[in-house]
């Protein structure tokens, strides 16, 4: 007789979720997407692309400064023009062997922080949903106890 109350009063009352509920299953949803994006597990395009919008928004975001001409300042400027000429180089050198296929497209420190980060994130989503039914199911089933 008291499983069919409990039976009665909890089960519907667990079908009608809250917008917390609904934020937290969007949340997780699109978590899940930008981790299987940020990743590259469809598509290493996609990594690639996702590394190159970390790239660009590093870039854009920035600051800059002056600094009166000294002699030591012409050497720096003239070893950093050197160190861009060549890392240029590097890059298309590498995007040649991209094309041809002789690299293996290796992917970047950057872009593992990012799905570490995205993975964690996630996870922690899904263990907020988790303890949240749980405590609403606990909740519910000792509200209907004391109504019986």
């Amino acid at each position: 007789m008291a499983s069919d109350a409990i039976n009665n009063n909890v089960i519907p009352k667990l079908k009608q979720f809250s917008m917390y509920h609904k934020a937290l299953r969007i949340a997780m949803a699109v978590a899940s997407v930008a981790l299987v994006f940020e990743s590259g597990l469809v598509d290493d395009s996609t990594a690639r692309m996702s590394q190159q919008t970390h790239q660009y928004l590093a870039n854009a975001v920035g600051m800059t400064t002056s600094v009166s001409p000294t002699e030591l300042n012409q050497y720096t400027a003239a070893l950093t023009a050197k160190e861009k000429a060549l890392a240029d180089r590097e890059a298309a050198l590498e995007e040649r062997e991209l094309s041809i296929g002789l690299s293996s497209g290796v992917s970047t420190p950057g872009n593992q922080q990012a799905t570490y980060i995205l993975a964690s994130v996630l996870f922690i989503l899904l263990a907020l949903i988790l303890l949240n039914y749980i405590l609403d199911y606990m909740r519910l089933r000792r509200e209907s106890v004391v109504q019986v």
